[in-house]
């Protein structure tokens, strides 16, 4: 009973919050939500020891994807949102197959190159990507009712718990993904990948699962996105939104499941809450980039770390990362 506790203590938080915030605070949840599935779906490539410069641009894939299917085939709403996912895993597919002739540093610079290339093909064409302007008036999500709540989506509370229920059962899979044998064969690729191949795993194959995984629920993070503002652009994924990502990551740390999630809360409060009442909102890249210079100086593992602190006796999240060492 004590470990359900929290959870019903979360569940209150995320129901009544909405409700004492202002409509532009409600708006910030939402893409709050969206944030928390970018981010940890990030991490489940970083368990393969590899950093990617295009996950916000498979983002804008999935955005792009849902968009136009819904605009030029009139494709329903929810169904668009799934295929856009869909979408993105086979793009990243077809990336891996020479993104992952590389690794380490050359697949970073290679995967930016990547994301690139993606971005100066929609602001080249515009049809039917709309070119440098982007693609406007994406159908919204069709309002519907559920028991005695109606989720009108005129209202940012109603996307927010639509997207919050999405998100949640997104990190569900991710979670029981990294707790299967392929999550752990992803740890064992990252610490140990000599070993790993000795023992007969298909080293690069796993790397091309995590990120093709990974990207389909980027995708459906973008595509939540498009219909929830209903336009997006090029400038929309471009490399300053990575540079966030990475830092919610890096800041949380990625050792653990919850880890990037709480540096993306953490510092969208931060970003929203401290800088924009205090009128920093424009500085926000130079503080980030501040941030990320301290919390690699002072603390290399991430505010994640500081939480296991408060739990002696606890195991390391990665016992393969000792044996490693």
């Amino acid at each position: 009973m004590p470990k359900v506790i929290p959870w019903l203590a979360l569940l209150a938080a995320l129901i009544f919050l909405p409700h004492v915030l202002s409509f532009s605070q409600q708006e910030i949840l939402v893409y709050l939500a969206i944030n928390v599935l970018i981010v940890t779906s990030y991490r489940l490539l970083t368990l393969t020891g590899e950093w990617s410069l295009a996950h916000v641009v498979i983002m804008g894939v999935g955005a792009y994807a849902s968009a136009l299917l819904t605009k030029m085939f009139s494709v329903p709403v929810p169904v668009s949102i799934l295929l856009g996912g869909v979408a993105a895993a086979l793009v990243a597919l077809i990336l891996s197959v020479p993104l992952f002739r590389m690794k380490g540093f050359y697949f970073l610079i290679g995967s930016f190159a990547a994301g690139e290339i993606i971005r100066l093909l929609w602001k080249r064409f515009r049809e039917p990507f709309g070119g440098p302007k982007g693609i406007k008036g994406i159908d919204p999500m069709p309002d519907f009712s559920v028991g005695i709540y109606d989720f009108d989506f005129f209202e940012p509370i109603s996307y927010f718990y639509f997207a919050t229920i999405v998100v949640a059962f997104c990190l569900w899979i991710l979670w029981r993904i990294e707790k299967s044998p392929v999550g752990l064969t992803f740890h064992a690729v990252h610490w140990q990948d000599k070993l790993a191949q000795a023992a007969g795993v298909n080293v690069r194959a796993y790397r091309t699962l995590a990120f093709t995984i990974a990207s389909g629920f980027a995708g459906l993070g973008g595509a939540l996105l498009a219909h929830y503002v209903g336009t997006i652009n090029p400038n929309s994924f471009d490399v300053e939104v990575m540079v966030f990502v990475l830092t919610w990551a890096i800041v949380g740390g990625t050792a653990t499941f919850y880890g990037p999630i709480l540096g993306c809360v953490t510092l969208t409060v931060l970003n929203e809450v401290v800088l924009r009442e205090m009128g920093f909102e424009q500085a926000r890249p130079l503080i980030y980039g501040l941030i990320l210079i301290l919390s690699i100086l002072f603390l290399p593992k991430g505010l994640e770390s500081l939480v296991q602190k408060l739990k002696p006796g606890r195991k390391s999240a990665i016992p393969v990362e000792r044996a490693a060492e």
